[in-house]
């Protein structure tokens, strides 16, 4: 999927060949908050403005923004990988939590 982000939010990037117009929606928020647009440009600008909306509604109503996403992943691994990564980890002297979290960091480290 493609995205777009802004002050901390991701939101959807969608064609549809029909319309001829791009559209997205903002994610990990507890709203519907929908954005469109003819060019790459216009679909950013929209993004934004959609952006700035939501944060501006929540400040009027009182209701605190989410963000995106909290930080917080829950995967489902076979019973034999948990097995391995909770051996590795006690080997390393670490939680599971921080080996699979450093794993993760290093391998985005090396996509990048």
């Amino acid at each position: 999927m493609n995205t777009l982000s802004y002050k901390g939010y991701i939101g959807s990037v969608n064609f549809s060949e029909q319309d001829n117009v791009f559209f997205g929606k903002l994610e990990g928020v507890n709203a519907l908050v929908n954005f469109e647009g003819e060019s790459v440009s216009e679909l950013t600008k929209a993004f934004h403005e959609a952006v700035d909306d939501y944060l501006e509604y929540c400040k009027e109503e009182g209701v605190e923004p989410h963000k995106s996403y909290s930080g917080e992943l829950s995967i489902r691994i076979s019973p034999e990988v948990h097995c391995r990564i909770a051996a590795m980890a006690k080997k390393a002297g670490m939680s599971i939590n921080a080996f699979i979290r450093t794993a993760v960091e290093k391998q985005m480290a090396a996509m990048m």
